[in-house]
């Protein structure tokens, strides 16, 4: 058996980079969370040394982290057969980063996540970059490492706002022209910020306010239910009669 085999790939990570990353695990998954001026370096390492060959980008996508840990839902509780659906007004679009509530994990309101495969070695991991301006959020582009993440750097520009640096086209690549805001952004409205309609008399797009109300239509936690709980009883009471 090789010496890459014997090491797991939290222990290969640790002996190469040191501080430059911190590795946790989670539900036998590894994410790596690198400076964005390590970013670059590591991304070289992970695609070419004999421990890693991570040669394949799967996704790049962005995560807001407004409102991280909060929600409107009561789910603690039920009455009946249903739970608590009790708005509590501490969700997205209810306060601001610089005033959102601090039991949050994270410092910081953005970050970009990167996807890789090693087909070599069976392997996966998930590298997240935070952003270290929650003004201008901007991270460097890894299309110089893995030039198949060019389309994918371009989506999250476009529904976060995320800026890669030294990306060869970035513009936007889902929105129409003219699209005003990132609509992935926690605090983005739901309804959008325009209504869009074609004018047969004037033969133009016309762009107007938005006529329709925001509400919360559906709980944003996951949570056990009582008849899920009773399934997976009933499933394991079969397997072992079985």
């Amino acid at each position: 058996m090789s010496v890459i085999n014997e090491t797991s790939l939290v222990e290969r990570l640790a002996a190469r980079f040191g501080d430059m990353l911190t590795v946790k695990v989670d539900r036998n998954e590894v994410t790596a969370e690198v400076a964005p001026r390590d970013l670059i370096a590591v991304a070289t390492a992970l695609r070419d040394e004999a421990g890693f060959r991570f040669t394949i980008p799967i996704d790049v996508c962005g995560v807001d982290y407004l409102s991280y840990g909060q929600t409107e839902w009561d789910t603690d509780t039920a009455q009946g057969d249903s739970f608590s659906r009790g708005v509590e007004g501490e969700a997205m679009g209810r306060f601001t980063w610089a005033d959102r509530p601090r039991q949050v994990e994270q410092p910081r309101r953005y970050a970009a996540v990167f996807h890789l495969l090693s087909i070599e070695l069976n392997q996966r991991i998930r590298v997240r970059v935070f952003c270290e301006d929650d003004a201008f959020p901007i991270v460097p582009s890894v299309t110089p490492v893995w030039p198949g993440t060019d389309w994918f750097e371009r989506e999250t520009f476009d529904l976060y706002g995320i800026i890669f640096d030294g990306h060869p086209d970035l513009r936007r690549i889902l929105t129409d022209y003219g699209f005003v805001g990132h609509p992935f952004r926690k605090d983005f409205p739901l309804i959008g910020n325009v209504e869009v309609r074609y004018d047969p008399e004037q033969k133009r797009v016309i762009y107007e306010p938005v006529s329709i109300e925001p509400r919360v239509l559906v709980p944003r936690t996951i949570r056990n239910d009582a008849d899920l709980d009773q399934a997976r009883a009933e499933s394991a009471d079969h397997w072992r009669e079985n």
